[in-house]
């Protein structure tokens, strides 16, 4: 029992995440002492969860998490400092904090993709370097920011002890993979004193059921196929390779939404309220609703720290759509350092500036069930597109993905596909499905689960929890956007 113990607390885990069997148990013991400290001591129980992000951040990077508080002590001095300055001084002092915010994220993530660009564009023979990315670099370092500027602008007021903005920058349920959070949702909620109410906790809870079905039943599972189709397009038929690109687009929504709902469902058993993340956006009929429903914090950041400062629409037609095309430009750049992701954000981008020239004559169009419907059908499809790329190694295999979809696509393969793949077909259709329902709907099917009875709940979570079991791999898949 020793050695399982000091293994637990001495070794690193790169299977560790909220959906991982070790977290869970972690957890529930974490959470039970939680509860016993109280909502009135607040230093205490901010050290607490303070010292169990820190060990989360160990777990998943290391010595690498040091990092992490590191930068979150800089960061707190620095802006500090900034504070207490006007004019030219407070702009010199923002400076050179994003400087300090931004330069571990450069070196860690882009580092070797500048030297590979300079290799191919100019012949060179600069050697890669060894570096490991630390997980969640990418979340925490643009909460950083975001507090920054708008501590600058003055978005955000109020006085922040280095003990809040620890706690704030390492919360362990937003560390792996976001949302990412501003200063002004999480910030005012650390000094409340006040209890979990019975609604959060089981909104918590229902949020939490919901993302293990996401995350490690749905796309778990059909990340095995998808998986084949991307490494070697060429062994499979046009109607496989097109199966493989859907199945793609549901697995990248239920891993990084299933997360998102465990990480908010998580916040709120501790008693953090924290924005949405998705809002259905395959049901969206134009690019701009996909970008306010899909990674709503990365959208509404890229919005606030990079659109708006470029000019945003106060510059002219033109600059807007120069600003809305860069500003894509960044998001694709932001998920990895690859030519992939600044194609996948050129492709949004394009199609960003072309919707918002035609959006006076598409407003013209009568809003019939049929154009609703026509308008979803090419969304959709576009969305499918850019997917393929956004999860392919290289231009080579895109364009096989794409081209075998359409010159080697026979509907015949339907019936054998789904006898042969049963499973993975229900999942699709399911995760599909859940999609088409009414925001209504859902929000009245999770009312009910919070006012059912306790053995109800424990029930669901029983069943969910054996899913989770029955359909686990050997081989777990990660969090999609942990990389990122």
């Amino acid at each position: 029992m020793e050695t399982i113990l000091a293994k637990f607390f001495t070794e690193v885990d790169p299977g560790w995440s909220l959906s991982s069997y070790a977290f869970m148990v972690a957890f529930v013991v974490f959470y039970a002492l939680y509860l016993l400290i109280g909502s009135r001591q607040h230093v205490l129980r901010a050290l607490y969860v303070i010292a169990f992000s820190l060990f989360f951040a160990w777990k998943v990077n290391g010595w690498f998490m040091l990092e992490l508080p590191a930068t979150a002590l800089v960061v707190w001095l620095m802006t500090g400092v900034m504070k207490r300055h006007e004019g030219r001084g407070r702009k010199v002092l923002l400076w050179l904090t994003l400087v300090v915010e931004f330069s571990p994220l450069l070196y860690f993530k882009y580092t070797n993709f500048a030297l590979l660009t300079i290799n191919q564009l100019l012949s060179a023979n600069f050697p890669l370097q060894e570096i490991l990315l630390p997980i969640g670099i990418s979340f925490y370092t643009f909460q950083a920011i975001s507090y920054t500027v708008d501590v600058y602008k003055q978005r955000f007021t109020q006085d922040c002890s280095l003990l809040d903005f620890m706690f704030y920058l390492t919360f362990f349920p937003l560390l792996m993979a976001g949302p990412i959070t501003r200063a002004e949702v999480l910030l005012p909620q650390i000094r409340r004193q006040h209890g979990v109410s019975s609604v959060q906790t089981y909104g918590g809870l229902w949020l939490i059921i919901l993302g293990l079905l996401k995350k490690a039943v749905i796309a778990d599972y059909i990340a095995i196929y998808n998986n084949w189709i991307f490494d070697d397009p060429t062994g499979y038929s046009g109607f496989e390779n097109m199966m493989g690109a859907i199945g793609y687009t549901l697995q990248i929504y239920c891993d990084f939404s299933g997360y998102s709902d465990m990480a908010i469902g998580l916040a709120a058993l501790l008693g953090y309220q924290l924005k949405d993340n998705f809002n259905f956006p395959y049901k969206c009929t134009n690019v701009a609703e996909f970008w306010h429903r899909w990674h709503i914090a990365l959208s509404t950041w890229m919005r606030d720290y990079i659109y708006i400062p470029m000019g945003g629409n106060r510059c002219g037609t033109a600059r807007t759509y120069f600003n809305n095309f860069v500003t894509m430009l960044v998001a694709g750049l932001w998920h990895g350092a690859s030519w992939m992701f600044v194609i996948w954000g050129a492709l949004h981008g394009g199609a960003l500036v072309v919707y918002k020239m035609l959006r006076k004559r598409i407003s013209r169009i009568p809003n019939t069930r049929l154009v609703v419907a026509v308008s979803w059908l090419m969304m959709f499809a576009f969305i499918n597109l850019t997917w393929v790329f956004f999860r392919s190694p290289s231009l080579d295999t895109a364009f096989t993905i794409i081209g075998r979809s359409f010159t080697d696509f026979d509907i015949a393969y339907l019936v054998p596909f789904v006898i042969a793949r049963p499973t993975w077909s229900l999942f699709v259709a399911v995760g599909f499905a859940f999609q088409a329902v009414s925001t209504r709907w859902y929000y009245r099917m999770e009312a009910r689960f919070i006012k059912s009875p306790w053995y109800v709940k424990a029930l669901l979570l029983l069943i969910v929890i054996q899913l989770v079991i029955t359909f686990r791999q050997t081989d777990v898949q990660p969090f999609i956007y942990q990389q990122f």
